[in-house]
């Protein structure tokens, strides 16, 4: 069965370089690791500062990398937004972004965060991270 979840996902920093407002160059393993993601089902949701030209560009680059989004800084293909009766907050399961707590730890790290549905936990005052996470070893047949 595939995935329907969507993924709101930042440009400048996550998918390229930060190069605002020209287009830095490719992160290593982002238009791969989006199109396994997309393959798999995911809706991607471009969601970024970018509008007008500077976001038509960065729309365009992905197309030209093969990524077509489910939708661009709304929460569906279609959507109108009405300040006065909706959030500007998009409904999407999952944000990546360069800004987020911890940073941006690359493609790998996010397809193998979002693949095996790892989480961050917080131990005392210390913030474990996915690449910090030890896995629990199993103990029996069964557990």
């Amino acid at each position: 069965m595939k995935n329907s979840k969507k993924l709101a996902i930042d440009f400048d920093g996550t998918i390229v370089d930060d190069g605002y407002p020209g287009i830095g160059k490719t992160k290593t393993f982002a238009f791969e690791t989006l199109k396994k993601l997309q393959s798999e089902g995911y809706r991607l949701i471009l969601w970024t500062y970018r509008h007008g030209k500077t976001l038509d560009e960065a729309v365009e680059f992905c197309k030209k990398n093969g990524i077509e989004f489910y939708a661009v800084n709304s929460s569906f293909e279609g959507e109108i937004f009405d300040n006065e009766n909706a959030s500007r907050k998009i409904d999407a399961d999952l944000f990546i972004d360069d800004r987020n707590l911890g940073g941006f730890p690359g493609w790998g790290e996010i397809y193998n965060i979002i693949n095996e549905r790892i989480e961050f936990r917080v131990e005392g005052k210390e913030v474990l991270a996915y690449s910090k996470m030890k896995k629990d070893k199993k103990k029996g047949l069964f557990w």
